[in-house]
């Protein structure tokens, strides 16, 4: 196993990435030739869903000294002479845990894929089981939304002052080495354990950036790659978050048509004009006097934040805004919620963590990766300031949240670049046309990073994360196809979404253009 583990890291990671020494080539040798010590991981998880933890460095490029706990899992899964390697899984975040995606993925993944893989979950670094970080943050101070208003604008900086200044009390040395980068380093670190040669994978969301380091760090170790609604990797990651704003606009303008259609159901205006000036006249009602939800005062502000991704699916926003609009008018249905469940939420598995695992871990996971990837956060308050007012005005909807101070404003500088990812290693990406967290204009910008992607583009796609279990899914089919077989399409793949079914279902393969399809504009 030493071997693979030499030519992977030490060749590779050693050689080409600051602040790593090809002198650090003995010390991490070690690291991928770790025994895990499988056993099953939960009670109340199959028999078959085996953990192990691992070591690896805190800094790769001192892999002589610290080192953390790496949480793995594995379902063996694989037919002899059927075999293939191993798939690792991402579910998304930052802070997502991945312990449990193997049994997810079992259940999504077909036959004939599922007999050429083991399937390997594992919680990145900082999170769940792989030493989980905390900031210590209760209450308000895990809200990661504000909106910009002149009058609370000076406690919104000290919300982020505080939250940078407990994660780093908290952590204290580990802080700098929770990123994407090192995070890649891992998984090629378990890719040695495992004694494979390549590393084939399926990550969602954040998991397609964390994905596309790999790719770029370690190339001829990049098999079969899938990366499901894409983060742009040249928008780490202040342009992510400002990305949801720019995205929300033309999905909110998509809303309004629709549900003018359907005035007869919902009464919010029987033309596009209407729906909007009674949405907004809502929010002015809300500011007034907030709305109660279930017991819970609503104000504009938490109206905009709640429905923003509401607005890419229009039968969830119209039901949401009707229930809100029926409560500001006296009659509201007791103890219901007003504002639907988000269709729209992250794939993620059942939680896997245990009680010793902290309750702001996701909150302080994400802070650290998204403020220590990149130095590219501004550090005057006033910048957010005017950014947000900016915004505002052009992104209503969302605009002053998406561009609003951060805890990152109040970061230690990163331990080292932001990864540029510019390759042409073969992978397929899966795009659905509105998806809130990641916009299409998001995937777009990764196929284009990405020289030797192909796209699966599905057009009238509705949510965040495309790939899943419908065998009948235009989408899956392809995934599947080149899962099974290594071989991207010839060119992009356009799925079309028949009338008014839903995502994933009776869609159809259609001839994609000879470009890339064209983003709204955003």
């Amino acid at each position: 196993m030493a071997p693979l583990f030499t030519v992977g890291i030490t060749a590779t990671l050693v050689a080409a990435l600051a602040p790593a020494q090809a002198s650090a080539a003995e010390p991490l040798n070690r690291f991928g030739t770790q025994k895990p010590a499988w056993q099953r991981c939960d009670a109340s998880q199959p028999a078959a869903l085996q953990c192990a933890t691992i070591e690896v460095p805190l800094d790769y490029g001192r892999p002589g000294g610290k080192t953390i706990k790496l949480a793995i899992s594995r379902m063996q899964t694989s037919v002899p002479g059927k075999r293939h390697g191993v798939i690792l899984f991402n579910p998304g975040g930052p802070g997502g845990e991945g312990l449990d995606m193997p049994v997810m993925m079992k259940d999504a993944m077909p036959k004939k894929v599922l007999e050429q893989y083991d399937l390997i979950g594992f919680d990145p670094r900082g999170v769940g089981r792989s030493s989980p970080v905390t900031c210590g943050l209760k209450g308000a101070e895990l809200n990661m939304e504000h909106a910009y208003r002149p009058a609370t604008f000076s406690r919104d900086v000290a919300w982020a002052r505080t939250v940078a200044e407990k994660c780093r009390a908290r952590n204290g040395d580990r802080l700098p080495y929770i990123t994407t980068r090192n995070t890649a380093r891992d998984m090629d670190v378990i890719r040695a354990v495992l004694g494979e040669k390549k590393l084939s994978y399926l990550g969602y969301s954040y998991g397609t950036y964390l994905g596309a380091v790999y790719a770029q760090m370690f190339p001829q170790r990049t098999d079969r790659w899938v990366l499901d609604s894409a983060v742009d990797p040249a928008r780490v990651w202040r342009g992510m978050i400002q990305v949801w704003a720019e995205g929300t606009e033309p999905a909110f303008t998509r809303w309004t048509k629709w549900t003018a259609q359907h005035d007869r159901t919902y009464h919010l205006g029987n033309t596009p004009a209407k729906v909007r000036k009674t949405f907004w006249n809502l929010i002015a009602r809300a500011d007034r006097s907030p709305i109660d939800d279930g017991g819970q005062k609503l104000t504009g502000d938490d109206i905009r934040a709640a429905l923003r991704a509401e607005f890419f699916s229009p039968k969830y926003a119209a039901e949401a805004v009707m229930n809100l609009k029926k409560a500001a008018d006296g009659h509201a249905t007791p103890g219901r919620s007003l504002v639907p469940a988000d269709p729209q939420g992250e794939p993620r598995p059942a939680a896997s963590s245990t009680a010793q695992t902290p309750a702001d871990n996701g909150s302080a996971a994400f802070w650290s990766v998204v403020c220590g990837d990149t130095a590219a956060w501004p550090h005057d308050p006033e910048q957010y300031r005017h950014d947000a007012i900016r915004n505002k005005a052009e992104y209503p909807v969302y605009g002053d949240f998406g561009s609003n101070i951060t805890p990152c404003a109040f970061w230690n500088k990163p331990a080292e670049p932001v990864t540029a990812v510019n390759n042409d290693v073969g992978v397929l990406t899966v795009q659905n046309q509105w998806d809130p967290q990641t916009p299409l204009v998001s995937g777009l910008g990764m196929h284009r990073a990405l020289k030797g992607s192909r796209m699966v583009y599905v057009q009238g796609g509705e949510g965040h994360g495309v790939y899943s279990g419908d065998p009948r899914a235009c989408a899956n089919i392809a995934v599947n196809s080149y899962l099974s077989t290594g071989t991207l399409p010839a060119k992009d793949v356009t799925c079309k979404v028949s009338g008014r079914q839903s995502p994933g279902v009776n869609q159809r393969i259609v001839p994609a253009p000879q470009h890339t399809p064209q983003a709204p504009r955003f």
